[in-house]
């Protein structure tokens, strides 16, 4: 009985022993983390953020509809072409070059051409003379045949070689005429005003009938040709705004529909819509444009999409609460352009939130932040 008593008060004081040893090892792991926490907290590093790196969320005015996409050209253009053939010359204009309608762009050697209207003028003032001859007999003719001393046969053979020389006559002056435009067509006119594209001959060249040698476009009116499904095509008028993003301008260009095609393209059953740009200097044929045809327009709490991050479950953006980055979860709607940029609307976030740019990039959330504009609207929630 002594000897149980012993070994329990000895079990007893093991035991207690062990729960000191426990307690005071609890205590240690706390006290370490805690000192690893103000560690932490005292080498965090604070990120400077400048006043374009905070976006408030507000209302946006969002131009909502179809994605267009085309090639940037000229709504007047035009090919001069030679209308006859021959050795070309003068033909002084290079690309880049501005004409005036009417301009003498080059000639085609009209030695030529010279001398056939010299020719037909001069068949013709033969045949007007053989007018007169034949006009002289019938004129005896007739005298002859009122006294009686020719029959009326020898008169209507006179009147038919005097009808004849007059359609001869007339005749010769057609042809005279014919080689006058020949000769005039030696020398190549712009046709419309504005800057020489291409050329497309050289001087000295002898070129045939239709042979292209310069291209003119008008870069006043600018325009590009998209290609929209038949049922995208169903709500689109003419009227109608869109946004566009042209190669190389940081800017969008404002542009508006100016014609629908009609027709729908044989095999891929598209229709072609024209889009008339808003004039804007530097803006050059064959860049490539793509934007937004407006179809509808909202006004809604907007980001731009590029700001809303997918890399969790839910889509969230960054902003800024009390100095410190919070990844804030929101619920994405329509789509549309504002500014020049792709905006999504957003819900779960009030009007008025600090939401970071996109040119800050990723930070983990709790990331201490300092920002002047931070600071004000974090007071004021």
């Amino acid at each position: 009985m002594k000897r149980w008593i012993k070994w329990g008060l000895m079990g007893l004081v093991v035991a207690l022993l062990a729960l000191a040893v426990l307690r005071a090892l609890g205590a240690r792991k706390t006290q370490q983390a805690a000192l690893a926490e103000q560690t932490a907290r005292g080498t965090q590093t604070v990120i400077e953020l400048g006043a374009g790196d905070l976006l408030p969320l507000q209302m946006q005015d969002m131009l909502r509809g179809l994605p267009v996409s085309g090639t940037l050209k000229a709504a007047n253009s035009a090919f001069v072409k030679a209308r006859v053939p021959g050795e070309l010359q003068g033909l002084r204009v290079r690309e880049g070059d501005a004409v005036k309608a009417g301009q003498v762009i080059a000639r085609i050697d009209p030695a030529e051409y010279e001398a056939r209207l010299r020719q037909a003028r001069l068949q013709a003032d033969a045949a007007k003379a053989q007018i007169d001859i034949a006009q002289r007999q019938y004129d005896n003719n007739k005298a002859l045949v009122d006294r009686g001393f020719i029959s009326k046969t020898a008169l209507d053979t006179s009147l038919a070689n005097l009808n004849a020389a007059r359609a001869s006559y007339e005749a010769a002056v057609a042809a005279a005429d014919v080689a006058q435009k020949s000769a005039a067509d030696t020398v190549l006119r712009a046709p419309m005003g504005g800057l020489i594209s291409q050329r497309l001959a050289q001087p000295g060249e002898r070129v045939a009938v239709d042979t292209r040698i310069v291209e003119i476009v008008d870069l006043s009116r600018m325009e590009i040709e998209a290609a929209l499904s038949a049922a995208d095509t169903v709500g689109v008028r003419v009227g109608q705004q869109a946004l566009l993003q042209v190669e190389g301008y940081a800017q969008a260009v404002p542009a508006r529909v100016a014609r629908i095609n009609p027709s729908t393209q044989a095999g891929s059953r598209s229709v072609l819509v024209y889009l008339q740009l808003k004039s804007v200097p530097g803006l050059r044929q064959g860049l490539f444009v793509q934007g937004t045809l407006g179809t509808e327009k909202l006004k809604a709490l907007a980001v731009p999409l590029q700001l809303v991050r997918t890399d969790k479950p839910r889509p969230y953006v960054q902003v800024v609460e009390n100095q410190q980055v919070r990844h804030a979860s929101v619920s994405l709607g329509a789509r549309g352009q504002a500014s020049g940029q792709d905006m999504v609307v957003v819900s779960g976030l009030p009007e008025g939130s600090l939401v970071l740019a996109g040119t800050v990039g990723p930070l983990r959330e709790g990331t201490a932040v300092r920002s002047a504009a931070a600071a004000p609207a974090a007071q004021g929630r």
